[in-house]
């Protein structure tokens, strides 16, 4: 894919796909897949997972196992998307809004300008935790700092059942 295409966004930015070096005013995908920059926050969490693209909310696309799943920042979680880039591919088209949150990035831009290529949109109150998916909970965000923050969160919450109390500490 990044022989055709080395790095884009799309959606109205709401689909960021990291280019093979630096571009785009962004991190490269080797740079963004290194342990320093975001991966220590998640611990053995992210392990076996490479990451290629995210969402408006920084919600990752991943190749784990041979195929390509979405990882959710806030809690660790891995779902299934394709067997294959194709597959990711016609899911992102077949549903783009769920896929890269795009109404939302629609309407953030529109009331608050353009994002900068180094931001994503972060929850004020983490969606996991009942914030709500509207723009008024939303805060641009540099990206590597919006997952180290969520991989605070992740590694506090993943192993806990539903309904459990957690102290939630903004770390950076």
């Amino acid at each position: 894919m990044l022989g055709l295409k080395n790095g884009f966004y799309a959606f109205e930015s709401a689909l960021h796909v990291f280019p093979a070096g630096e571009g785009l005013g962004t991190t490269g995908v080797q740079e963004w897949n290194s342990r320093s920059l975001w991966r220590h926050s998640y611990g053995k969490l992210v392990d076996g997972m490479f990451f290629f693209a995210e969402d408006i909310f920084g919600g990752q696309f991943c190749v784990k196992d041979g195929a390509i799943y979405g990882f959710d920042p806030e809690t660790a979680d891995v779902t299934l998307i394709g067997q294959d880039l194709e597959e990711w591919a016609q899911a992102v088209l077949d549903d783009y809004d769920l896929q890269t949150g795009y109404s939302i990035a629609q309407e953030w831009q529109l009331q608050n300008g353009p994002l900068s290529p180094s931001d994503r949109l972060m929850p004020k109150i983490p969606f996991v935790l009942g914030g709500a998916f509207d723009i008024s909970n939303l805060v641009a965000i540099e990206r590597a700092r919006g997952m180290r923050t969520r991989g605070n969160l992740a590694t506090q919450i993943h192993d806990l059942p539903d309904g459990s109390q957690i102290r939630f500490d903004i770390v950076d």
